[in-house]
């Protein structure tokens, strides 16, 4: 983030800090004013974190090459089932031709 994006930040939590206010002397402490107050206190905490951390590079960025995985159509070999229970059957432990 650039310093005017973290200065931008800082104004939206000062005028959410005015809002909350007003709530709380609307609604005195009541339980959900207490988590708003809570919340904002924790975007303040957030926001200092990042400013002050170095950003890492985003994995899912547009510019990075998604890896491409063939599956191929020819079936497979019988004999990778051998041993293999039927799903939802209960087992079959038998000749299976």
């Amino acid at each position: 983030m650039t310093n005017t994006e973290f200065a931008t930040l800082r104004r939206s939590i000062e005028q959410l800090r005015v809002s909350v206010a007003g709530v709380r002397n609307a609604f005195g402490d009541a339980p959900e004013v207490r988590r708003l107050v809570n919340d904002l206190e924790r975007l303040e905490i957030d926001a200092g974190e990042l400013a002050s951390a170095h950003p890492e590079p985003a994995t899912g960025s547009p510019d990075a090459m998604a890896e491409h995985v063939v599956v191929p159509d020819t079936p497979l070999d019988d004999a990778l089932w051998r041993d293999a229970d039927d799903e939802g059957i209960g087992g079959y432990h038998g000749d299976r031709s």
